[in-house]
């Protein structure tokens, strides 16, 4: 592997410790509720709402204050990302069989009670992250979904786009706060905002460790970094759609990645100047082309397997393959958050329109966990049901070796159902 472009920027030299301006703004949101909610919104977002609760004659307004055709984008992207939840959840079956005579097993799939959607607004609002959070909950059964968003103080409240695509999505509330101290609100509740049971949804740094300061007194999805992509390309791979998709993902912020793995020499060598070149016909080019700049890397590899070799450990939060075969070099792949597989799959379709969710694990989290979907808010239950039949072929054996680890109280209690008598 030869490192044809490197990283510039040194995020490990940056790197500041929010933790504890985290831990204070979560006590303060757990003792002073509201108002602690409302000056945070006031510090952070500049503007103080009179209540963290939407109401809904707002959410009715939001739909004037936006252009009909992008009520009609989100419908439709909305359309999308259920229909593709609801197979999913399709999918996940509740089990129940019986294992031997007297003896049956199974598990059901219970919903969470409630959940939290949270959906980011820094630069500009994410109406799809409202979709894709907030409609697999409705899929998958939960009673309750709330959901949240900083306040824009040019739109005085949350973005309109983004309380119609909540309202598109099925929330049932919805609340003005961002940052730690929304996370805050939906763990610990206050005089208006309930709390709820599952967190979902990414956000920056203070809600990535807010989540994690919570996690365990309420469920949360993941631990969520900056945006990432691998693109794998082949010399069939046209530079000028590879740069496209490099600048799409670090449009996302500073501290999102793109890595271009490619066999060709040839592509290796002209995307920097071609991504150069768009990143000048972009609104959001000059950001994109600092991120690129900071924390982009073209790495040209000796062979494919090379190339898949690379592109497995780094377990992108999303993975372009643009190749001669990408179906085959697809196939090969396993660790990735979501796979865009040939040049007609850019990853701006599944940020948006394709279905599938965009909520995925980043910072290499592809390793062992999934993105967000139906099944992230169900709760699988087993139990068994046993007979005297079953009782009596289960309690020899369990006696044993609840006796072998010590436990008598075990082995009696199993002794006592092999004994006795029907009843």
């Amino acid at each position: 592997m030869i490192v044809i472009k490197e990283a510039e920027r040194d995020v490990a030299a940056e790197a500041a410790s929010v933790e504890r301006t985290v831990r204070e703004i979560l006590e303060s949101v757990r003792t002073r509720g509201d108002d602690a909610i409302k000056d945070c919104t006031e510090r952070f977002d500049g503007f103080r709402p009179d209540s963290p609760r939407v109401g809904r004659s707002a959410v009715k307004e939001a739909y004037d204050r936006i252009p009909r055709g992008a009520v009609e984008t989100l419908e439709y992207a909305a359309d999308r990302i259920r229909r593709f939840a609801v197979r999913q959840r399709e999918c996940i079956r509740e089990l129940r069989w019986e294992e031997s005579p007297g003896i049956v097993l199974g598990h059901r799939l219970i919903p969470v009670d409630s959940c939290g959607c949270y959906v980011p607004a820094g630069r500009y609002p994410l109406p799809s992250t409202a979709l894709m959070s907030a409609i697999p909950a409705r899929v998958a059964g939960v009673r309750r979904v709330a959901a949240c968003s900083p306040a824009s103080a040019e739109w005085g409240g949350i973005h309109p786009v983004v309380l119609v695509a909540m309202d598109i999505a099925g929330v049932d509330e919805v609340y003005c706060m961002g940052g730690a101290q929304a996370i805050g609100g939906l763990v610990f509740g206050t005089e208006t905002v309930k709390a709820v049971d599952f967190i979902v949804g990414p956000g920056n740094s203070y809600v990535t460790e807010a989540k994690r300061q919570v996690a365990g007194r309420v469920g949360i999805d993941m631990l969520a970094g900056p945006s990432e992509v691998v693109i794998i390309a082949d010399d069939s791979a046209s530079p000028e759609w590879v740069a496209a998709d490099v600048l799409a993902r670090c449009e996302h912020g500073p501290g999102s990645w793109a890595v271009v793995v490619t066999t060709s020499r040839e592509l290796a060598e002209r995307l920097p100047a071609e991504i150069r070149d768009q990143a000048r016909g972009l609104p959001t080019g000059e950001g994109a082309l600092k991120t690129w700049t900071d924390n982009g890397r073209i790495l040209l590899a000796d062979s494919m397997d090379e190339a898949i070799g690379l592109a497995e450990d780094a377990a992108p939060e999303h993975l372009q393959v643009m190749t001669s075969d990408s179906g085959a070099v697809a196939a090969r792949l396993t660790n990735y958050g979501s796979i865009f597989i040939g040049p007609w799959a850019p990853v701006a379709f599944g940020d948006y329109v394709s279905g599938p969710n965009h909520i995925l694990p980043t910072m290499r989290g592809a390793r062992y966990s999934s993105g967000v979907y139906a099944g992230t808010f169900l709760r699988t239950r087993s139990y068994q049901e046993i007979t005297c039949e079953g009782a009596r072929a289960l309690s020899g054996p369990c006696e044993a070796f609840a006796n072998m680890e010590g436990l008598f109280g075990h082995g009696r209690s199993a002794a006592l159902r092999g004994r006795g008598r029907r009843i």
